[in-house]
C-alpha cells in the first residue's frame, strides 16, 4: 500500500477529534459528514475532488438543495445531461492530469529526501547506536 488509505484515516480521526466533545461519543453520526467534506474538498497534491475525479463534475454540498439555492433553482434537466456529457468526455484527461501532478509531488519529495541523507556503509565489526 502506498499510504493513502493511512493518509485518509488521519484525516477522518482530525475531523472526529474536534467534535469528540461536543458530540459526547456520538462519532458515528459525523463520519458521513467529515467523509463527504473529504471527498468534496481539493487535495493537496492533485488539486483536485475526489468526487470530480470519479463522476466527472463537482458536487452540490447539501445546504444549497435544502436551502433551495440559486444553483438548484436553475437546475435544467438536458443543460444538465450535456454538461455531465462533455465532462465525462474529459475525465479520462482529468484523471491523467492528476495522476501526473501526484507523480511529480512523490518524485520532488524523493529527490528532496534523497539530497537531504547521507548514506553510511557499515561493516560487520562496526557498533552501531
Amino acid at each position: 500500500m502506498n499510504g493513502q488509505a493511512d493518509s485518509a484515516n488521519r484525516v477522518l480521526l482530525r475531523g472526529l477529534r474536534g467534535d469528540w466533545k461536543r458530540k459526547k461519543g456520538n462519532w458515528s453520526e459525523e463520519v458521513p459528514r467529515i467523509l463527504w467534506s473529504y471527498h468534496t474538498t481539493p487535495q493537496s497534491t492533485t488539486k483536485e475532488m475526489a468526487f470530480s475525479l470519479v463522476y466527472g463534475s463537482g458536487a452540490m454540498i447539501p445546504v444549497e438543495v435544502q436551502e433551495n439555492s440559486p444553483r438548484f433553482h436553475s437546475f435544467v434537466v438536458e443543460e444538465s445531461n450535456e454538461g455531465r456529457r462533455m465532462n465525462l468526455d474529459f475525465l479520462e484527461e482529468a484523471r491523467d492530469h492528476a495522476r501526473i501532478k501526484s507523480e511529480a509531488l512523490r518524485r520532488r519529495v524523493e529527490l528532496r529526501h534523497k539530497t537531504k541523507t547521507r548514506p553510511r556503509q557499515f561493516k560487520v565489526v562496526d557498533l552501531v547506536m
